[in-house]
C-alpha cells in the first residue's frame, strides 16, 4: 500500500490519496501523548509503523503518557516488543 508520511511539529501523519491513515503525536522525549488508526486500516500494523517511526525520529525509548485507553492498552497488548 501506498502512503506518504507527513512531519509537523511532534506529529507524524500517514496518508493515502484518499484519507487519513494514522497520526500519532508525541514529543522529544519519545513520550507519545496520542496515536490513532482510522478503524478501516488497523490490524495491518500501521501503528506499530509509527511507534518505529518515533523511535528513529527522537532516538529514545518510547514511553506512552498516561491515561491509556482501553484500546491503547490493547494495542499496547498486541504490539509487545515496540521498542
Amino acid at each position: 500500500m501506498e502512503y506518504d508520511l507527513i512531519e509537523n511539529d511532534g506529529v507524524l501523519t500517514l496518508k493515502n490519496q484518499n484519507t487519513t491513515i494514522g497520526f500519532v503525536r508525541f514529543n522529544e522525549l519519545g513520550e507519545v501523548e496520542y496515536i490513532f488508526v482510522n478503524p478501516l486500516f488497523r490490524r495491518k500494523n500501521f501503528a506499530s509503523k509509527l511507534l518505529e517511526l518515533v523511535g528513529k525520529k527522537t532516538g529514545k525509548r518510547i514511553v506512552f503518557q498516561t491515561p491509556i485507553s482501553p484500546l491503547g492498552e490493547k494495542l499496547l497488548s498486541s504490539i509487545k516488543d515496540f521498542n
